[in-house]
């Protein structure tokens, strides 16, 4: 495996480590209520997102499982935080990673995701030799449901009310692709994507 070469550029997005001065493009979507409805880490106020920033500044490579990549999501003509990706290697011997992306509300519906899961999994594939990549959405975050759709990958389960979280039961939906079925699938090559390392 070369060495990891950061960052990506997208047509419209650079993917980048963070850094401390990320701290205010974070704060105004890492707290919301229907972000924090979504993911991992679960932050209140400033102090918690900073929190968050330092470890998510921390995750810059993977050398072995369970470690994470994270990076910053920026928008190439106004350098504007609009959220950011990352990929856990899982497994080394069945070669899993497994992807998360958050995008500000703000900015939602523009296609910034996707032009990013893209990337992330070219780097994926092609960088870190990944066999299958994986992402888990909660049944009811339909755009994410539909995104993972249109990058080509699969719904393998659907967990019905398998844990409470704020009281209420949720549903979990595990969608996957391989590394083969990436390089051929027609959905992701249709989509006005272009992005190299550099």
């Amino acid at each position: 495996m070369t060495s990891l070469i950061l960052p990506i550029h997208t047509d419209r997005l650079t993917l980048r480590t963070f850094e401390r001065g990320d701290i205010e493009g974070l704060c105004a979507y890492h707290a919301l209520p229907s972000v924090q409805r979504y993911v991992f880490s679960r932050t209140r106020d400033r102090t918690e997102i900073a929190g968050a920033l330092k470890i998510m500044r921390e995750h810059v490579s993977l050398q072995r499982p369970g470690d994470t990549l994270t990076l910053a999501v920026i928008r190439r003509g106004d350098q504007t935080l609009v959220g950011h990706v990352a990929l856990r290697w899982s497994d080394a011997t069945a070669g899993q990673g497994e992807v998360l992306f958050v995008v500000n509300p703000a900015h939602a519906g523009q296609g910034y995701a996707g032009e990013a899961l893209a990337a992330l999994f070219d780097l994926a594939f092609d960088h870190f030799h990944i066999h299958r990549v994986f992402a888990r959405s909660d049944g009811r975050n339909h755009h994410s449901i539909k995104l993972m759709q249109q990058l080509g990958m699969r719904l393998e389960a659907h967990y019905r009310e398998h844990a409470l979280f704020q009281g209420e039961w949720d549903e979990e939906l595990h969608f996957a692709i391989l590394d083969r079925e990436w390089q051929r699938s027609t959905k992701v090559r249709d989509l006005p994507i272009r992005h190299r390392v550099a």
